[in-house]
């Protein structure tokens, strides 16, 4: 295969929303120190929503980002957490995918922490191929080309080789 056209992964993160500040919000942030080993930063509302007493700039979530090694280490026990399975539609039209794990406790070699309780959460993956830098530099920002776009058909092919993913309900 063309060097040029390889997948690899940008980064993994994961998500965890608690929609309102509190104790639950610092549950949450410990939790993904735990599992990411690094700090988690807090994600704040940009709408106001009274129904829901959100107001923006309102702490309701937090996120931390993976990168390199870590991003894929972490991946493949995030993947054994739901059985190496992921159904298509989790995966976007981009060629990115998400997936939920509903207890922190499935995942392999976390143990259980009476101070968290049982959290769920989210873990979001970004892939990219060589070339995917004009979409972030700094001069001459760029579209990357429909003939450089990742499709779902090549993520799907990436999960199976590298990490031995299967699809259910395909």
């Amino acid at each position: 295969m063309n060097p040029m056209r390889q997948l690899r992964i940008e980064k993994l993160t994961l998500n965890i929303g608690t929609g309102k500040p509190g104790p639950e919000l610092e549950k949450a942030k410990k939790l993904l120190q735990i599992l990411g080993g690094a700090k988690a930063i807090e994600t704040k509302t940009n709408k106001r929503i009274p129904g829901w007493s959100l107001r923006p700039g309102l702490s309701i979530g937090c996120k931390v980002t993976l990168r390199r090694q870590k991003a894929e280490n972490l991946l493949r026990t995030l993947l054994k957490a739901k059985a190496d399975t992921l159904d298509p539609r989790q995966i976007a039209d981009e060629g990115n995918f998400a997936f939920g794990i509903k207890e922190y406790l499935d995942v392999p070699g976390i143990a259980y922490d009476i101070e968290i309780g049982v959290i769920g959460f989210e873990a979001a993956v970004t892939l990219m191929r060589a070339g995917f830098r004009i979409k972030h530099r700094r001069l001459r920002t760029n579209k990357i080309p429909a003939r450089n776009k990742i499709s779902r058909e090549e993520t799907m092919q990436f999960l199976q080789e590298k990490f031995g993913v299967k699809f259910v309900g395909v």
